[in-house]
Order: structure tokens, then C-alpha cells, then sequence
């Protein structure tokens, strides 16, 4: 179900991914209680850093990628899936999946109901990502 928010235009994208890189994740990565998920970049081999929302279920992260294929940590997790994830401020690493086929929808109910609605609302194209966290 890759792209079941399909209905996001091209001019939606941009003026959402624009916000978000220069007004939205540079605040949000300061805050202490933000989730992050840590990615390396595929060109430039530089860990990045991303805002995100999801849950922590057992050893597993659940979160739904807003812009899909044509997000940049997506692109990331396709170049390399280890990645970290920051939960109530401590850090886990883990091997990210990206899941195409689980209903981002479904998903978004079970997660928490804030960043849900945001996703809901500026979201162009919904990716489930699940985090498979290494043993502790």
C-alpha cells in the first residue's frame, strides 16, 4: 500500500518537506523528549537525524513515513537499514524495514494520536517503517 495517501500534490510535498528541514526538525532534534531516528546518509556517510513519532512495542519501533519513497531517510534506510532510534532519551540501534504492503492507516491509529493527525494531514504518500531493535 505504498503511496495510500496518493492523493498529495507536488506543490503539497515541497511546501511541506520545506517547513520541515528549516523551520520544524531544527527545533524539534533540540528538544530532550523528541523521538529521533538516526540514519546514515547515503551519499555523504553522515549520521542524520530525523524527528519523528511512533511507538516502542517490545523490541520493536513502529512509525509511518509521511512522504513514502520520496522521503530522505527512507532513501537512507534503502542505502543502509542499521540505524538508531532515540525513545524517551535514550538510544537504540536496530535494523529498519521498510513495509509497503502493511496498512499505513491501520498503523497510524496505533500510534501516538498527535503526530498521527499531523501525519494524516500533511502527508503525500504513507510508508510503514518498523525497527527491528538489537537485544539489549
Amino acid at each position: 500500500m505504498a503511496g495510500a495517501a496518493g492523493k498529495g500534490s507536488a506543490a503539497k510535498f515541497r511546501a511541506v518537506t520545506a517547513l520541515q528541514r528549516h523551520v520544524v526538525n531544527p527545533l524539534s532534534r533540540r528538544m530532550p523528549g523528541q523521538t529521533l531516528l538516526e540514519t546514515t546518509g547515503r551519499s555523504s556517510g553522515v549520521p542524520r537525524r530525523t524527528p519523528v513519532g511512533g511507538r516502542r512495542e517490545g523490541q520493536r519501533f513502529w512509525l509511518v513515513s509521511e512522504h513514502g519513497d520520496r522521503a530522505q531517510y527512507v532513501r537512507n534506510i534503502r542505502a543502509d537499514p542499521r540505524v538508531r532510534v532515540r525513545v524517551s532519551g535514550r538510544w537504540y540501534t536496530g535494523t529498519a524495514r521498510l513495509l509497503p504492503d502493511d496498512d499505513p492507516y491501520a498503523r497510524l491509529a496505533a500510534l501516538p494520536r498527535l503526530n498521527s493527525a499531523v501525519v494524516r494531514a500533511v502527508g503525500t504518500e504513507l510508508l510503514t517503517v518498523r525497527v527491528d531493535l538489537d537485544a539489549d
